[in-house]
């Protein structure tokens, strides 16, 4: 979409909001877009983390004499956070609320369905889709209130999901739904705001392994058998990751993937989802439609191996733990 049109997002002296921008991806798509020019409000839990994670966005500044910088403390897991946090981002901001807000705060804690505990899934669902929700509605209803201004540059709402939004694996029955319903929210606040007189874009991020603290932790629970399906996937530094998304956010395209197995993916599920380029993601969902037939069979063959050959696999963790 964005191969006539230019930049789709230019970011150079707007506010953007970032929520999980202390460390990993977070933290370098804020530093990537100070090097742009924008002004930056860094949320995350940890005051200590975000003291240096904004003096690190600070120093990757495109302009540091005019660009703005600020940090506020908030867990995105609690119920009406984000209204609070906004009004302490308009009291900022001179009375204006942000121009971007990328959601990217989350947390994965792999597990095998029966052997977690249901507190994990809520746990997760909190942080990862009411998390972004929350914020959601609340920069909506700023953004699209009667008296909001309408302008002819677009606001954008980023959501960050997973490529375990588009296909699933064993291990990630905690995790997956939080993202498979942030995507199911996208799609339909996308048609939403199209009824409203004011600019407003939705997007999505699907990231797949990003080799940062968080994915430091999320290994320490990871099921044997999820490692061993996702043994041959990209794996990806945190720049990587936030330079190829905001490459796609800058294209305009609604789903944003920044690998080629993610694309793959993309294309194997789109539905009736907006499209980035209407020829190339029909062709594409056609030939993955056939990669399919080769790839799921690898697959299930690969999970029903391990079945044989460890046993029930709730036995297996706890022979392996002890």
């Amino acid at each position: 979409m964005g191969l006539f049109g230019g930049n789709q997002m230019p970011v150079e002296g707007k506010t953007v909001l970032i929520t999980g921008a202390s460390e990993g991806m977070g933290l370098s798509v804020a530093k990537q877009l100070s090097g742009k020019g924008a002004n930056v409000v860094l949320v995350s839990r940890g005051v200590e983390k975000l003291k240096d994670a904004l003096e690190a966005v600070k120093a990757a500044a495109k302009d540091k004499g005019k660009q703005r910088f600020h940090y506020i403390a908030a867990d995105v897991s609690a119920p009406s956070y984000a209204a609070p946090l906004l009004a302490e981002v308009r009291q900022w901001n001179d009375g204006k609320a942000p121009d971007i807000v990328w959601c990217i705060a989350g947390m994965s804690t792999p597990e095998l369905f029966i052997d977690m505990e249901m507190s994990s899934m809520r746990r997760q669902m909190d942080v990862n889709f009411y998390g972004t929700a929350e914020m959601s509605h609340a920069i909506l209803r700023e953004w699209l209130a009667p008296d909001a201004p309408i302008e002819k540059e677009p606001k954008h709402l980023i959501m960050t999901a997973s490529v375990l939004a588009l296909y699933t694996i064993p291990g990630y029955a905690p995790y997956s739904p939080s993202k498979w319903a942030m995507r199911g929210l996208a799609d339909t606040i996308s048609q939403e705001v199209m009824m409203y007189p004011q600019n407003v874009k939705v997007h999505v991020v699907f990231p797949g392994t990003i080799l940062s603290p968080g994915y430091s932790r999320e290994i320490l629970t990871t099921p044997e058998i999820t490692t061993i399906l996702e043994s041959s996937d990209p794996q990806q530094t945190p720049d990587e990751v936030a330079e190829v998304a905001i490459k796609g956010l800058e294209n305009g395209e609604y789903f944003v993937t920044v690998a080629w197995l993610g694309a793959l993916m993309k294309w194997g599920m789109l539905g009736g989802s907006f499209r980035n380029n209407w020829f190339v993601d029909t062709v594409m969902a056609w030939f993955v439609s056939l990669i399919w037939i080769f790839v799921q069979p690898d697959l299930h063959g690969k999970i029903r191996k391990y079945g044989k050959t460890h046993g029930h696999p709730s036995k297996a963790k706890q022979d392996h733990q002890a």
